[in-house]
């Protein structure tokens, strides 16, 4: 069935749009940007900050253009003296209730508050409010909250309650007492956050910041006793480069590596390496419940804000969750084991660094059952992707023009199964790739398993194997994979193997990656983007399969045995448990 179109005039522009498109969509097509603070596409659409405010003729008021939908022969106006003075007083408003101090902010240069303000041209604010004191709430591991510089747009309680359906964080009290904040202002450490992030990326300003560990790194760079060493997850080299403003999805590996030497950490392994360890566990874990009548479905386990999930509202399933620890916590596990014993270095003197896309992965490098038998913790500090990109800048190197380098070869051999973790569907792919060849001996053709690919919220297939059906679902973002786990539990849904991801499109949509500004993300696929590259990546890889991976070969003929094995348990698996929602 043919789209229905409507035709309307924009600043006396004719435009022809699909019909149910808003002001704001129209105008972006005719090629005129609406600033806009509150709106995002798809999460946080109620036309509240009234920066957007557009004239449209007829009508009695200036209307907000996010949430107006367009109709045949509108006219509308953008940019006239009324519709500026008013967005013009509007931002002042906001910015008398907005501690101004943008220079030392950690979101000073991709604040859209202060971009606004520069593109609206605010020279002064007649209203400003020059004595507010910070208000920061930094219970959580993971997140540092100022109310001083909340715009109350919004965006951050509607990630949270809409997209990822845990609804922790909303607006308190009201009138100019309005704040952001939990239930009974309670500390965000004290209910039932599962650390995921995605109300940081959703912030416009620095109201939201993940915690900055970088001074734990530099101290351990600097302390000579200790051996430091680093691993970027999958998806950080097609993130990083977004820090320095190369296109979204450029692939950065070389420079990336590059950069960490020069920083000064004594070793740059690859936690891909780790990601096909997991792949290893993982799938042996899988056709032994399969073969052997254990509980299904299996459910993956590296991502640790859906973990947390697991353990605070659905209890009644952590029989299904795999043991397996995360890829970086198994590659936290084999430095400080396999490596130290293969370098002759006391474990203790080990400092391991994690780059992840996660700020959820701050919460579980704290976890005391992830704690090692020689009693060392996997990973000493978890560091976002715009962590390691402050560090590059504030250590003047000129990212662009680093040379490629390449990773140190005892645990940085990857392969492409490890390089698609950081999509939707890469883990279950990379899983395919290795447990199909198990079932059947003998590898399928093509590797692409393109039903489990894609930015869709729940993607389900069903392989037929010798004498099995193998059905499988991934579901990314928390209200995504709510839906499945109810379908599960009432008999609706019925799965062999499942894998869950706490961010919308995985790892590449993390709540430590880049933040773009609300114009990006309203009108491109950044997700898609960045998945794109790790596919492209992984149709060039001499490995494409984890069991293919020659350090993962011979680390479990020299060190741990065979997969699943006593020592494998040992190493990298743990337990999981119940958790309550509201601590105090």
């Amino acid at each position: 069935m043919d789209e229905k179109m409507v035709s309307l005039r924009i600043n006396d522009i004719p435009v022809t749009v699909p019909e149910g498109s808003t002001v704001l969509e129209a105008a972006r097509s005719a090629g005129f940007n609406i600033p806009s603070l509150c709106f995002l596409k798809d999460i946080n659409e109620i036309g509240a900050c009234r920066i957007c405010v557009v004239e449209v003729k007829g009508a009695k008021s200036l209307v907000a253009s996010c949430v107006y939908p367009v109709a045949e022969g509108m006219e509308v106006y953008t940019n006239t003296e009324r519709v500026r003075k008013s967005r013009q007083l509007t931002l002042e408003l906001i910015l008398s209730n907005h501690r101004m101090d943008c220079l030392t902010c950690s979101r000073n240069s991709h604040c859209e508050l202060l971009q606004l303000a520069g593109d609206l041209g605010i020279d002064a604010v007649r209203y400003a409010n020059d004595n507010m004191p910070p208000q920061i709430e930094a219970s959580a591991p993971h997140l540092v909250r100022d109310n001083s510089k909340c715009v109350l747009c919004r965006r951050c309680t509607a990630v949270c309650r809409k997209t990822q359906e845990v609804g922790v964080i909303g607006p308190n009290d009201r009138g100019f007492h309005t704040h952001i904040g939990c239930a009974f202002d309670r500390d965000l450490a004290e209910v039932d956050c599962v650390s995921c992030g995605q109300c940081i990326v959703a912030c416009p300003t620095g109201a939201l910041s993940e915690k900055d560990d970088t001074a734990r790194v530099l101290a351990a760079l600097n302390d000579p006793a200790k051996h430091v060493v680093v691993g970027p997850a999958p998806s950080i080299r097609v993130t990083l480069g977004e820090c320095f403003g190369l296109p979204i999805g450029t692939n950065v590996e070389g420079k990336m590596v590059t950069a960490l030497r020069r920083l000064g950490f004594d070793k740059v392994f690859d936690v891909d390496t780790a990601a096909d360890f997991t792949i290893l566990e993982e799938g042996t874990e899988f056709l032994s419940r399969l073969n052997g009548g254990g509980t299904l479905p299996l459910i993956t386990s590296c991502s640790p804000g859906w973990v947390r999930y697991l353990e605070q509202h659905a209890p009644d399933m952590i029989r299904n969750i795999s043991s397996c620890k995360s890829p970086q916590q198994m590659f936290g596990s084999l430095v400080k084991t396999y490596y130290a014993e293969q370098a002759g270095m006391d474990p203790q003197d080990i400092f391991v660094v994690s780059i992840m896309p996660c700020t959820a992965k701050k919460y579980e490098v704290l976890r005391e059952e992830q704690r090692l038998p020689n009693g060392c913790m996997p990973v000493d500090v978890s560091l976002t992707t715009r962590e390691l990109g402050r560090m590059i800048t504030q250590a003047g190197l000129l990212f662009e023009h680093l040379p490629d380098g390449a990773f140190d070869p005892m645990l940085g051999v990857s392969t492409g199964a490890a390089a698609i973790f950081g999509a939707s569907g890469g883990v279950m792919e990379a899983a395919l790739r290795t447990v199909v060849e198990q079932l059947t001996g003998e590898g399928m053709a093509p590797l692409e398993y393109q039903e489990v690919r894609g930015m869709e919220g729940v993607k389900e297939a069903s392989y037929e194997l010798p004498g099995k059906t193998v059905r499988v679902c991934v579901a990314s973002g928390l209200h995504n994979v709510k839906r499945v786990l109810d379908g599960i539990r009432d008999g609706s849904l019925q799965y062999d193997f499942v894998e869950f991801m706490a961010c919308p499109g995985g790892c590449i949509n993390g709540g430590g990656q880049p933040i773009q500004h609300a114009n990006v993300r309203n009108f491109t696929d950044i997700k898609a983007l960045r998945a794109a590259a790790l596919y492209k990546q992984d149709e060039g890889m001499t490995y494409r399969r984890s069991h293919e991976n020659p350090v993962v070969q011979k680390v479990y003929a020299d060190f741990l045995g065979e997969p699943g094995g006593h020592k494998a348990h040992a190493l990298l698996h743990c337990s999981y448990i119940k958790q309550k929602r509201y601590r105090v």
